[in-house]
């Protein structure tokens, strides 16, 4: 999938490898929005997408008021994939976070789109198993199936 840079904070196109998981809700939320072009349109407008603080007021109306807001999610996400030990340029470049070092920033072009895969298919299943309720500590700070994890010899070592 890819974000267009109109919409992005940093007007850089960003893309997301979405894997199974995601493509699945996808397809169950098309028939929700009507199949219009947008799969979370604006409740006013259905030509154009929800707006940017819908997902802060479906958190309260869930009860997380004062305790989650939607920026805390990619705070969970960016916590979660470190302490497993993915490398944290997947990491950053998933959140389509830029490099403070502009040196690095103006030469490193790439989006480390295939390298993420592996990344996103473990968050798609760790949602999963969330959601479910059958994660413990001890099951989130193991790897699960990763292939290409470099910081894993270190963890392992340590």
């Amino acid at each position: 999938m890819n974000h267009s840079c109109e919409r992005m904070k940093k007007r850089r196109e960003h893309r997301i490898p979405l894997k199974e998981q995601m493509l699945a809700l996808l397809e169950v939320m098309k028939p929700i929005s009507g199949h219009r072009d947008f799969i979370f349109p604006s409740d006013r407008d259905p030509k154009k997408p929800c707006n940017s603080q819908t997902a802060n007021m479906a958190l309260k109306r869930m009860g997380f008021a004062g305790r989650l807001v939607s920026h805390g999610l990619r705070s969970l996400a960016s916590t979660t994939l470190n302490e497993q030990g993915f490398n944290p340029d997947l990491v950053e470049a998933a959140l389509a976070h830029v490099d403070d070092n502009q040196v690095r920033s103006a030469y490193n072009r790439t989006d480390y789109l295939e390298r993420r895969k592996p990344m996103m298919s473990w968050w798609s299943g760790h949602i999963e198993e969330a959601a479910k309720g059958s994660l413990s500590v001890t099951e989130t700070r193991q790897l699960k199936g990763i292939t290409e994890c470099p910081y894993q010899t270190i963890l392992s070592t340590s």
